[in-house]
Formats: C-alpha cells, structure tokens, sequence
C-alpha cells in the first residue's frame, strides 16, 4: 500500500491556513505520517489525529524533531532514519511551501510529491509573470504592472494592489491614486518582495473553479464567492465555517451556459499553459459577460474539496487520487549524461584558444 507523508505549516504568511488543510488531508487518508513545519523553518512528526487547536502555542506536545536533508542520501530522517513514506503530500500554502523552494528541495532528495513541480509553482506563486504568461499565451487578463519608486500605470486608478508573491488575499487594498499604490507597497509588511498593481474593475464578480488532473482532467462547480470591501478577502476564505466555507458563496454560481462553457474552456487552457498537477483552483473576473483569468491557486485552500460537488468527489477520493498520481509518477531525476569530465579537461586548450 503506498503511504503519504503529509507536509503543513512552514514560515509562511498563510501558516495557520496551512495547518488547517493539512488535517484535513491527515484525516481522510488512511495511515499517513504528518510532518509539520513550524515558523521557524523546523520539521515534526506530529499525531496525524491531531486537532487545529493543538497548534495554537506552536509545536504540538509529544512532537518529534525530523531532520531534512535535501540530497539522494537524505529525505526526511528521525533520529537519523529514513522515515517511511511513498509520496509527500504538500498542503503547504504561501511561502517556500508553495513557490517551488519546497518542490525543488524535495527533487534533490528523489521524493515524490503532490502538486505542481518547481517551475510551475514559481509561475503560480508570481502574480506578475503568471498575468504575462496568460497575456502571451492569449487568454483575457487585465493589465498589470509592477509597482515601484519609478513605474508609472498606464490605465487609470482605482487601483488594486497586491503583494507579488502570495495568497490567500493577504496584503491586498484598493486605493484610488497611483502615490496611494506605490506607498502601500513601500510600506505593507506583506510586500517585502514587491507588488504589483491592476485596474479595480468596479461591479465585477470572483468566479473560481478547481481542476484536477488525475485520473484525467476534471473540472468542478464553479462557485460565486461573497465579497466584502469590494475585494474576495481573507475573513470570506478562511474565519467563516472552520476556515473553509463562506456564508454568502453560491455554489453553484448563477451563471448561463455560454458564459460557463465560456469559463470551463479558460480553466483548461489555463491548467495547460502552466503545467499544473494534482488540485489546483483557478479564478476568475467577470463583468457583463467579459472574463478575465485573474489568478490560480496551485495548493489551495481544504485542496478546494467543498468546490466537488458537481460531480460529487469526497475528500478520501480526492486526496487518494492526489497520492495515486504522484505515486504513479518518477521522482525527479537529474541526469548526469555527458558529465565525464571532458570540459574541465579541455578547459586549458579553450583557455588558450580565446587568450
């Protein structure tokens, strides 16, 4: 039987959400190990029963200190052994967990993994390089620009700023003037590594979906969730229903069937153009009928599980599915051909040649 190992928390804005999803994941597979990173960057094996509120001081009591070594020889060790799991399960949000630094640490130790590899979830993760893929691959996304000391819009305000790296509506504001903008960002704690700016598109709607990829291509409901402020914020994500459920979502949105054909396309070629595996939910801007590709999720929050229910798919399905598909994959491999040495022989004679 293939066993999950899986990873939460880490030193990200979003640990707390992180926690969250995790257990949830812990609780509907069967016999995982949980391995919580902490804020300050440390590995536990936890209680996979353990309950949200063991982490409000931090590391739970009885936890045990895991070491990880990101090398063919490494992994995850416990008092210096290996532990024993087929495939990790990254319910990591925000951060390094989610941003390809994870991904490509657990590439170097022949791991297995869920999700996305280390190239996709640093195109998620990047708001401004993930609107100039969606612009290039020519799918409808609104202007966005880079927010520094010396830029300068070329739409007009309002404005909706955002941290460049990150989610879960962390850090993001609407202001009215470009000076506004550029002192958020100087400012926010949240936008340390930048931020970018788009057009406030007054009277639109968040419309968001999930894909799956395994067994094939899946597609869920498409869902309408509740705003406040004009944005689809935090408090609407995560402090309402056990940081999951909204009050105010329709699920499923009213729509008509042009537009939600029109949307089921997008997510398709959306999940194509950025190589994403696993659950991954994508969202959506709309007004009168236009549609713009706002952002995509690449771990979201619960794996988007409350989004299945047309077609119906229960969180042990899903999360089985998740395992399955990683399983069934190579770990990542780095390959060494044509590495005999023959350049750093030649190195003299190629020296001597451009001397």
């Amino acid at each position: 039987m293939t066993r999950a190992a899986v990873l939460f928390g880490g030193p990200s804005d979003e640990h707390d959400i992180s926690i969250l999803t995790g257990l949830q994941v812990a609780h509907a597979l069967d016999d995982p190990a949980a391995l919580y990173w902490s804020k300050a960057g440390e590995w536990f094996l936890v209680d996979p029963d353990s309950e949200a509120a063991d982490f409000v001081e931090g590391v739970p009591r009885k936890a045990r200190p895991v070491s990880f070594v990101a090398s063919s020889q490494g992994g995850f060790l416990v008092k210096r052994k290996p532990l024993d799991f087929d495939v990790a399960v990254i319910a990591c949000h925000g951060g390094p967990g989610e941003d390809g630094t994870l991904q490509g640490a657990l590439d170097l130790a022949g791991i297995r993994y869920t999700g996305p590899g280390q190239a996709a979830s640093a195109l998620g993760m990047d708001k401004f390089a993930f609107g100039a893929a969606m612009r290039t691959a020519g799918l409808p996304t609104l202007d966005r620009i880079l927010v520094s000391p010396e830029s300068e819009p070329p739409f007009a305000g309002p404005y909706i700023v955002k941290p460049r790296f990150g989610g879960s509506s962390i850090g993001i504001e609407v202001v009215e003037d470009w000076p506004t903008a550029k002192a958020l960002v100087e400012r926010s704690p949240f936008m340390g590594s930048g931020g970018v700016a788009e057009p406030f598109v007054d009277g639109s709607r968040d419309l968001q979906l999930a894909v799956r990829t395994h067994p094939s291509l899946e597609l869920s409901a498409i869902e309408e969730p509740a705003r406040s402020g004009g944005i689809y914020g935090y408090d609407q994500k995560y402090l309402a229903w056990g940081g999951e459920v909204s009050a105010g979502r329709k699920l499923p949105a009213d729509l008509d069937g042009v537009l939600e054909e029109r949307l089921r396309g997008l997510a398709r070629q959306v999940a194509e153009v950025t190589g994403v595996r696993g659950i991954a939910r994508i969202d959506f801007l709309e007004r009168d009928g236009e549609v713009w590709v706002n952002e995509i999720n690449t771990i979201p929050g619960s794996m988007a599980a409350y989004l299945w229910i047309d077609p119906p798919r229960s969180r042990a399905e899903l999360f089985a599915d998740l395992v399955a598909e990683a399983a069934a994959g190579p770990a990542r491999v780095f390959s060494t051909a044509g590495s005999d040495g023959a350049a750093l022989r030649n190195a003299g004679a190629i020296e001597s040649k451009l001397g």
